[in-house]
């Protein structure tokens, strides 16, 4: 009767959070990415054995967009202008730099659901069935 649920990862949701709350609390946001996983783009310059720290204080960038995919953003590195575009599965912890306090990921979290959806969309050969159980909605005191 046990059915496996696919929920999809934690990761963006709980970096967003510690972002919100490192910034409430007058923190700077650094964010510790993986800049050899697919996709990646950060200043290559400042890539330390496979990895980069970035400064993510409000001041600091512009156009923050974090969403379930990925974290982007514009800034500055030696004075020139780049677009930053780290994939979700590439962040490997957000902590305030004044006390370390914040989260840090297991990297390989998200090794399932790359093979997840590698299957999902590789072409099938076999016919699925119909589901046999019909959607139902209670009602809950």
């Amino acid at each position: 009767m046990s059915e496996q649920l696919n929920f999809s990862p934690t990761r963006p949701y709980l970096a967003r959070a510690i972002y919100e709350w490192i910034c409430d609390n007058q923190l700077t946001p650094y964010l510790l990415v993986d800049a050899t996983q697919p996709h990646t783009e950060v200043p290559l310059q400042f890539v330390k054995d496979g990895q980069i720290v970035l400064n993510l204080a409000p001041h600091a960038i512009h156009q923050l967009h974090m969403s379930n995919e990925a974290i982007t953003f514009s800034a500055r590195f030696g004075g020139v202008a780049k677009d930053i575009y780290v994939p979700i599965q590439a962040v490997l912890g957000i902590y305030a730099r004044e006390n370390g306090q914040g989260l840090f990921f297991d990297p390989s979290e998200y090794d399932a659901v790359e093979t997840n959806n590698v299957a999902e969309t590789a072409p099938s050969t076999e016919v699925a069935e119909p589901s046999k159980k019909k959607p139902s909605l209670r009602i809950l005191d």
